[in-house]
């Protein structure tokens, strides 16, 4: 009994230390306030849920909903050799981004994965706002700053100075038009501003986000975010506004068959058996292009695809895909029951031979092989 009482203190005491170093948003209290279910996510704690992740994420797809993502990184660029640095480092092609545009692109390390997915806002060719994933604030900050000893830009990190919010769903253009004095349909997608909003000065407010259901990204000071959600809730009340936690997030994004990174990417995928081909542009030189003009001429052994079960079942990651022989063919990256469409969806890498539209393919789930088919995405059409 001693032993175990030792161990069992070990556990608590190790937890404890985790769960202590957790960071904390400045909207933590609020979602404690409104009965979050809060748990430890990239480094943070954040809201799992609220009301439950079905019920969260049918209302941002019919109405409107608004999520606390303040664990994102923001770094900011200034610099006369910023886009130089940013095409040395972009699979994208930042020459294409005009003032006011933002633009989806990844950070490539010298063997062609994937450093990081990330989101470039433009203010003019000198100056930049790369938005990055919370899991990877140090490691992007340290690649980004040692590639830039050559160019001698102004780099800032303001990740633990800066909150986001994010307000999405089909009801968040009439909801936001109530608070600030511009056309916010005129605002195109991947588009931003820095506006005024109600009382406070110099936020940032974009039509980018991780849904597809449509809406803004706020960007404020940390001291404005609880005032800032408390307007939201205020004006929000005719439209029922309701707070949206990760859970609802990511299968609203898996929806739409968006990547989620540590999931479907990372260091050893590159974009282009990822299926971001779309966002690699191969007239430009970057680290990496090397391995990625030969995955693109020669192809990849394996891609990611999109997949619906045809049996009953819900897929998970790492979930082990066979082919119809019984032999290991690939692996699920993520995957749930759709609560739009209420069938198992999910996304996985398969050897590139099935990787053809309406290939047959077989989930391994509880010791049974259950049958799916590839398909496009994304799997809900709005």
């Amino acid at each position: 009994m001693f032993i175990i009482l030792i161990v069992l203190y070990i556990i608590l005491t190790k937890f404890t230390h985790i769960l202590f170093k957790m960071k904390k948003t400045n909207l933590y209290t609020i979602h404690k306030e409104n009965n979050a279910k809060i748990i430890p996510f990239s480094g943070f704690l954040m809201p799992v849920q609220y009301e439950g992740v079905n019920a969260e994420h049918l209302h941002v797809r019919n109405s409107v909903g608004l999520f606390d993502v303040s664990h994102m990184g923001e770094f900011f660029l200034k610099g006369e050799r910023a886009s130089e640095l940013l095409q040395l480092l972009c699979s994208n092609d930042i020459s294409e981004i005009s003032d006011g545009k933002a633009q989806y692109s990844c950070l490539i390390n010298n063997n062609g994965g994937i450093i990081d997915d990330l989101i470039i806002y433009k203010f003019n060719n000198n100056e930049f706002m790369l938005v990055v994933n919370a899991g990877n604030i140090e490691k992007d900050w340290n690649w980004i700053c040692l590639h830039n000893e050559k160019f001698g830009n102004k780099l800032e990190n303001r990740s633990e100075k800066m909150s986001l919010l994010a307000l999405q769903g089909p009801k968040s253009y009439d909801l936001l038009q109530r608070i600030v004095d511009f056309d916010v349909r005129s605002l195109k997608n991947y588009s931003f501003l820095k506006t005024d909003f109600d009382i406070f000065n110099g936020v940032i407010i974009s039509t980018t986000g991780y849904t597809g259901s449509g809406g803004f990204e706020i960007y404020c000071e940390n001291k404005d975010a609880v005032a800032i959600w408390k307007t939201l809730f205020k004006y929000g009340e005719q439209f029922d506004l309701k707070p949206i936690g990760l859970a609802a997030r990511d299968t609203l994004r898996l929806e739409m068959g968006y990547c989620l990174y540590g999931n479907d990417i990372n260091e050893n995928t590159n974009p282009i058996e990822a299926g971001l081909n779309w966002v690699t542009k191969i007239n430009k030189d970057f680290i990496g292009k090397k391995n990625i003009v030969n995955a693109i001429e020669n192809g990849c052994e394996k891609k990611l695809v999109g997949f619906k079960l045809i049996e009953r079942g819900i897929p998970r990651n790492d979930y082990i895909i066979f082919d119809g022989n019984d032999i290991e063919i690939g692996v699920v990256t993520s995957g749930t029951m759709s609560p739009t469409i209420k069938e198992g969806i999910g996304l996985g890498y398969v050897n590139f031979e099935y990787s053809k539209l309406n290939s047959i393919i077989f989930i391994g789930i509880r010791n049974k092989k259950i049958m799916a088919k590839v398909i496009n995405t994304p799997f809900v059409k709005l």
